[in-house]
């Protein structure tokens, strides 16, 4: 069973739009969107949840015991994040479970609880089944539910016998898309020719090399910059990267917005010219050649 992340150095490269063509290319896969801090791949795959399941990654302080807490006020006074009230009673949005009031009861009064943090959902998709987790307001521990979403994935994949775990990440270069690439066997990076594209290309290539992944670049929108596709093309190769371009097409927003991958639109929309999406078919069809 093969694992492919999609991962961009920064947000609206169209990592999502390309992970939704895939999916419909890569067959006898299970498809797993961990950016759980805003996951927008079910907007395209469409997927029905049959499970939810609430996971617990995170903790909060609580108090209990209370007829044993003399108000030496110790832990309010050594709480950096200004969590305990001065009636002593904690204040659970501001709290970081990092557990310093605990450690200085004398008392043993404040215990820290596990909290329920977010949810995965394992659903199934027109092209087969989906596992994406979210982020409930206000949480963090993202990187333990990525974990967490790619557990469930690979439990799916292995009961049903798919061949690959198509993942889309999150943006940036932070735990969760570390978390997102952890493991598998091939990254698929989408950047596009700009000036921030490029400044976040180079800082998610070098955590890429850190784990020694396989990888490919994907130039999204390659033609309104021909000058920065080909910095982002001098960077690809210092670091023995291939890459794939892919043209900007005005219809992709009209596409994504009806809830069609690329090449639905091609054989469904009778309003689209075939021949405008053709291109940007073709270079997806490439990136799928490579990474599969």
């Amino acid at each position: 069973m093969k694992e492919i992340s999609v991962i961009s150095g920064k947000g609206g490269t169209g990592k999502t739009t390309i992970t939704a063509s895939l999916a419909q290319l890569m067959n006898n896969s299970v498809y797993a969107d961990c950016d759980v801090d805003a996951p927008n791949l079910d907007l395209v795959l469409e997927p029905k949840v049959h499970e939810k399941e609430a996971v617990k990654v995170s903790k909060v302080a609580e108090r209990v015991n209370i007829e044993n807490c003399i108000e030496c006020n110790k832990c309010r006074e050594n709480c950096r994040f200004d969590a305990i009230n001065q009636d002593l009673t904690i204040n659970k949005f501001k709290c970081e479970g990092c557990g310093v009031c605990q450690y200085i009861c004398p008392n043993n009064v404040i215990k820290l609880q596990e909290k329920e943090s977010g949810d995965i959902y394992n659903s199934t998709t027109r092209f087969g089944p989906m596992v994406y987790g979210k982020l409930r307001i206000g949480e963090e521990a993202t990187g333990k539910i990525v974990d967490k979403v790619k557990e469930k994935a690979r439990k799916v994949a292995k009961t049903k016998s798919k061949d690959h775990i198509l993942i889309d990440g999150s943006p940036g270069v932070g735990c969760p898309v570390i978390a997102s690439i952890n493991g598998v066997d091939h990254v698929l990076i989408v950047t596009e020719p700009t000036v921030s594209g490029i400044h976040d290309l180079k800082r998610v290539i070098e955590l890429t090399n850190n784990f020694n992944l396989e990888k490919t670049v994907c130039i999204n929108k390659y033609d309104l910059n021909k000058q920065k596709t080909k910095e982002i093309t001098k960077i690809a190769q210092k670091n023995n990267t291939d890459t794939v371009k892919i043209p900007y097409n005005e219809n992709i927003n009209k596409t994504i917005a009806q809830g069609k991958t690329i090449f639905e639109s091609i054989n469904l929309d009778t309003t689209i010219k075939q021949n405008d999406l053709f291109e940007v078919a073709g270079a997806i069809f490439q990136i799928w050649k490579k990474i599969h």
